[in-house]
């Protein structure tokens, strides 16, 4: 079974991290624990937004696994310049900005000010596999 750090692709038509120039592009990483994935289901409908939460941190590990596995470390990291979280969410769920705060705050505790970002906090139907949040990012590199 595949571990959540590890960075591997779902399948042969992506990458987990695409290096442009002085930007690194992070595929949408799904909140996956020991290979296996992490609350599933609409918030508000299915979970609580503190599981939300959780999951968003679980998704920006996931992320920063995925970097680390690209760049041989974090340290070429010059700046997370933005995330972009989706939240699957009942129809009355107004809360993606409180559950990616979950994402935001990994990554602010592991990189410090290059942790800092801009954001996108997005409402979905519904997530691969289920899942209650999907986290991508864009990174400016050293």
């Amino acid at each position: 079974m595949q571990a959540a750090t590890e960075s591997k692709p779902p399948s042969q038509l992506l990458k987990p991290v695409v290096i442009f120039g002085n930007l690194a592009f992070v595929s949408g990483q799904l909140p996956r624990r020991d290979g296996a994935l992490q609350y599933r289901g609409r918030v508000g409908e299915d979970i609580s937004a503190e599981d939300a939460h959780a999951a968003a941190a679980l998704c920006a590990l996931a992320c920063l696994d995925a970097l680390a596995h690209a760049l041989g470390g974090l340290d070429g990291i010059a700046q997370i310049i933005k995330i972009t979280g989706f939240v699957a969410s009942a129809t009355t769920f107004t809360g993606q900005g409180a559950v990616i705060d979950g994402a935001s705050g990994v990554l602010i505790d592991r990189l410090g000010e290059r942790g800092k970002h801009a954001r996108s906090a997005v409402g979905v139907q519904q997530l691969p596999h289920g899942a209650a949040v999907e986290v991508e990012m864009i990174v400016g590199l050293k």
